[in-house]
C-alpha cells in the first residue's frame, strides 16, 4: 500500500519528481514496463518516466531488498536495448528507517560488469525539501525531523492551502497513508479530513478495481487485501470509506476463514 501510494503521486506529479531527482522541470510521460523487451521483474512499485532525452526510473521500497542492485542493472540494460541514445537516471527511494546494510548498496557488480544507481533514504533528508513542493509533501513526515507530529502539521497546513480540489485530495490521502509508517492513526485523523481524501485518485482506484463486481463488494475486497498487508484498521477505514466496525468485521471473517 505504501509503495503503491508513492507510485500514484510520482505518476501524477512527475514534474515535481523530475525537479527533485533530475534538477530540472522536465516534462515526463509514463513508460510502461511492457514496452521493454521482457516482462518486468516486479512492477508493483516501479515507475518509469521518459522525455525525449532521459528515462527516470524510480523504485519505492518500504523494506530492504537484497535483489535491488540486480533489478536496477537489469532495467538499465532493458532500457538501453529499447532506447540506446537516451540517458537514464535510476533511484531507489527507501521510505521506512532501517539499519539494514541493503539500503546503502548503490552498485551491482559481477565479473567484467559494474552498474551504479542512486539511493535516497528519506529519513536522512531535510523535510524542507518536501514541504516546499506540492507533489513531494507526502514525504515530509518521513524525513529527518525530531518532531514528526509538527512536521505532519506543517504538511497538513500546506495541503489546506492547495486551491485545486483534486490535487488537494490526492496529496491529503497520500500524506495520511505514508504518515502511517511513523505515527499513530489518531494523530493522523485529527489533521486530515475523510471527505477530502475520499475524492483522491487512490480512493477512485479502489472504486475502479471493484467496478466489475459492484463498488461495495470491490471496496470490501480491497479492504481485506489491505488488512492482509497489515495496514492499520483505522487507515483501511479512512481509505476505503468503510466504518471501523465494518473493517473489524472483515478482519474477523478473514481470520475465521483461514482457521
Amino acid at each position: 500500500m505504501f509503495d503503491n501510494t508513492c507510485k500514484f503521486i510520482a505518476e501524477i506529479y512527475s514534474p515535481d519528481f523530475a525537479t527533485w531527482l533530475l534538477g530540472e522541470p522536465i516534462t515526463l510521460t509514463k513508460l510502461s514496463p511492457t514496452e521493454l523487451s521482457l516482462e518486468p521483474i516486479r512492477a508493483d512499485a516501479l515507475i518509469l518516466l521518459q522525455s525525449d532525452e532521459v528515462v527516470l526510473h524510480i523504485e519505492f521500497q518500504t523494506q530492504p531488498d537484497e535483489n535491488m542492485p540486480f533489478r536496477m542493472a537489469d532495467y538499465r540494460l532493458r532500457v538501453y536495448r529499447r532506447f540506446p541514445h537516451k540517458r537514464m537516471h535510476q533511484v531507489v527511494i527507501y521510505l521506512d528507517k532501517t539499519t539494514s546494510e541493503e539500503v546503502y548498496k548503490t552498485t551491482f557488480t559481477i565479473e567484467n560488469l559494474r552498474h551504479e544507481f542512486s539511493v535516497i533514504r528519506l529519513w536522512e533528508q531535510p523535510p524542507e525539501i518536501f514541504l516546499r513542493t506540492t507533489g513531494l509533501l507526502p514525504f515530509a513526515v518521513l524525513a529527518d525531523t525530531s518532531n514528526q507530529v509538527g512536521t505532519l502539521q506543517q504538511a497538513a497546513a500546506a495541503v489546506d492551502k492547495i486551491s485545486e480540489r483534486r490535487t488537494q485530495s490526492n496529496i491529503a490521502a497520500a500524506t495520511a497513508i505514508l504518515a502511517g509508517l511513523v505515527l499513530e492513526q489518531e494523530v493522523i485523523g485529527r489533521l486530515f479530513r475523510k471527505d477530502i481524501m475520499r475524492e483522491s485518485v487512490i480512493y477512485q482506484s479502489i472504486k475502479t478495481e471493484g467496478r466489475e463486481e459492484g463498488i461495495e463488494v470491490g471496496v470490501r475486497r480491497v479492504a481485506v487485501n489491505l488488512l492482509k498487508e497489515k495496514t492499520p484498521i483505522e487507515m483501511v477505514a479512512k481509505v476505503t470509506g468503510l466504518t471501523i466496525e465494518q473493517v473489524q468485521s472483515l478482519l474477523m471473517t478473514d481470520v475465521e476463514q483461514s482457521e
